[in-house]
């Protein structure tokens, strides 16, 4: 049974689906007049003359991007560095762009305290420096909708962080009520957030019992854009390989003159892709076939098996796994077994052949 805006509402099975909310700025002094977030900047109707972003994730550089190039300038304050959970050679990629159009962006720096302005807030930054902008995104998180819930009466379990706490099939310690979004402790992204909400409804209404995949792609929609999946860098202790093609070999992209991404696979030393990162125009289509071959534990081989469309930006994941298998063709063993097999293929062609007659 709960109870929502004085109603009683009686249920067999819940779900918990009340998303969550952008991070609040704990930035002394901060007015929150001068404020947006990522729920709120659509409601923007002047275009900022100073825009300062603080954050350096994925909404930070597509916003920031995107303002600058409508005319803004913009400012990110970023406390680590661009893009921390993607391969560095994709956030250089991401930066230069950013730069290019006009983004300043300050890494390793974090906002100290602020002090309202007559144009709007001065941001005083550790080390001594302050920024002055008209308007301040805040881009540092999101944090589920949980208080006031009363889920502790409930016996419905959250991680430290307050998010809902789910197994593999949605279900949270309480097996009458399921979670999925933003509010639970898994991958904050829409497409994740729809997927295991159909996982919950479903396990839910018809008594299934639906797993969620583990395997979850993500994309930073800048320009140019960044799609990752499964691991993205290499551990030399399990003996993984890193297959890079830079799309100066990629034709569909030398065409349009967009050469300056690449794609990268993460292999184990039997061939099987474990991830990887691709940056490009369109690089969240590509992703598709390289998300697929994690999801189903396929190999450089059956990817540079497989006829491709010519040409297409997706020639890079396909060029990354044929430079993977002729490296495995050329290793010792491997040659040494193919030169066996040509061997008895010779013996075989030049055996002696009785004539018809004498069979």
């Amino acid at each position: 049974m709960a109870e929502v805006d004085g109603r009683t509402i009686r249920y067999r099975q819940a779900l918990i689906a009340t998303g969550g909310a952008p991070v609040s700025s704990g930035i002394p002094g901060l007015d929150p007049r001068a404020t947006v977030t990522s729920d709120t900047i659509w409601e923007v109707d002047t275009l900022p003359g100073r825009l300062a972003i603080v954050g350096g994730g994925p909404i930070a550089c597509e916003l920031g991007q995107a303002f600058a190039r409508l005319g803004s300038e913009v400012t990110m304050i970023v406390r680590s560095r661009l893009l921390p959970k993607e391969d560095p050679d994709a956030a250089d990629l991401v930066r230069d762009a950013l730069a290019t159009d006009g983004v300043r962006v300050l890494e390793n720096t974090t906002v100290e305290n602020a002090v309202t302005t007559d144009a709007g807030s001065r941001l005083r930054l550790a080390g001594g420096a302050a920024i002055d902008a008209d308007t301040v995104l805040l881009a540092t998180g999101r944090t589920p909708r949980t208080a006031g819930l009363g889920l502790e009466r409930i016996g419905v379990s959250l991680d430290k962080d307050g998010q809902v706490i789910t197994d593999t099939r949605m279900m949270t310690s309480n097996p009458l009520i399921r979670a999925a979004g933003d509010v639970t402790a898994n991958p904050q992204f829409t497409h994740l957030a729809g997927v295991h909400a159909s996982v919950a409804a479903s396990n839910a209404v018809l008594g299934l019992k639906r797993r969620i995949s583990a395997t979850v792609p993500r994309v930073t929609f800048t320009s140019p854009e960044v799609a990752a999946v499964g691991l993205t860098t290499a551990d030399a202790r399990l003996q993984h390989r890193t297959r890079t093609v830079r799309h100066t070999h990629v034709d569909r992209a030398v065409t349009e003159d967009s050469t300056g991404g690449f794609t990268r696979l993460i292999v184990d030393r039997g061939g099987k892709i474990l991830g990887g990162t691709i940056v490009g125009p369109r690089a969240g289509e590509s992703l598709a076939e390289l998300t697929l071959a994690v999801q189903k534990g396929m190999t450089t081989s059956d990817i540079a098996g497989t006829t491709h469309p010519y040409p297409t930006f997706s020639d890079g994941v396909w060029n990354a796994a044929v430079a993977d298998v002729r490296e495995r063709l050329a290793s010792p063993l491997v040659r040494q077994a193919m030169a066996g097999l040509v061997w008895l293929r010779r013996r075989w062609l030049d055996r002696p052949v009785p004539h018809p007659r004498d069979r």
